[in-house]
């Protein structure tokens, strides 16, 4: 049968398609994954009295118990200079990059119908998560923009760093998403884990605290301050303060982070991307 299937050019319904032309399909599907992004930023908040000022709201009220408990209680801003805009930019980034791997470890999970009942590239949904908050993210960072200025940070050119930044952050995060997306989809219960997962890594980026300062006066083990050096997170959120904040200045950052945030962008990018097509004839069965 297989033959003569092969011999009419029959091929297997929802077989997965080489790499190249899954890109292919992928690409022309992109308005798909623009319009489902937006319109599941637009109806996220629809049931809320502030509608869609929730996405600046949220960060700002994350950012401000985060101040009270570390700044206030704990003292972790002695030793940081500009400590709320050092606080507001890493709660602004690591709220994207958590988002999008929490989010994504229920897009497909979360969508069974859709793709059960359609055949489209199934990476359109963790991706069209990752662009649905990489658009909330533009917006809250107008918000970043201002609350610096406010707080008497001067524009410079280093503040076009934020868009390079930007764009390997989101490729990191397309990755990761990609990545949680096959995994949650093969097992569920990982979408119960994922709030515990990601509060360690938080607490592990240096969102509340300097790594640095504590690098300085902490005596821990070399591999320890190896991972804490190299965690994607915190060095996505290094690029971001390094361009805004004044005290920082991107002339001050280590020359090494550009080529570890662009090697975090591809192979996690690419290796998630492969990832996930590789069980693309998975997705939706059982």
């Amino acid at each position: 049968m297989a033959e003569l299937a092969a011999a009419h050019g029959l091929t297997l319904s929802g077989a997965r398609p080489t790499l190249p032309r899954y890109l292919g399909q992928l690409w022309g599907r992109r308005h798909f994954v623009t319009a489902h992004a937006t319109a599941r930023m637009h109806a996220q908040y629809s049931q809320a009295g502030l509608g869609q000022i929730w996405h600046l709201v949220t960060p700002l009220l994350n950012a401000a118990v985060y101040y009270f408990i570390f700044g206030v209680v704990m003292q972790a801003s002695h030793g940081v200079p500009d400590y709320l805009p050092f606080l507001l930019t890493g709660v602004f980034v690591w709220d994207f990059i958590g988002s999008c791997v929490n989010a994504a470890t229920r897009s497909v999970q979360g969508n069974l119908g859709l793709v059960r009942a359609l055949h489209f590239p199934r990476a359109s949904l963790p991706l069209s998560t990752v662009v649905q908050l990489f658009q909330q993210l533009l917006v809250t960072m107008g918000a970043l923009i201002v609350l610096l200025l406010a707080f008497g940070q001067t524009p410079t050119l280093n503040w076009l760093l934020v868009f390079p930044a930007l764009l390997l952050t989101a490729a990191f995060c397309a990755g990761c998403a990609m990545i949680m997306a096959r995994v949650g989809a093969k097992s569920p219960d990982v979408s119960q884990l994922m709030p515990f997962v990601l509060r360690t890594w938080m607490y592990a980026s240096g969102v509340m605290w300097s790594i640095d300062s504590m690098l300085r006066t902490a005596d821990l083990p070399r591999w320890v301050s190896t991972a804490l050096q190299l965690n994607p997170a915190a060095v996505f959120i290094d690029l971001m303060r390094f361009a805004l904040i004044d005290t920082y200045g991107a002339d001050r950052l280590p020359h090494h982070v550009w080529p570890i945030a662009l090697g975090w962008a591809l192979i996690v990018g690419v290796g998630g991307f492969v990832f996930f097509w590789k069980a693309e004839e998975e997705y939706g069965r059982g």
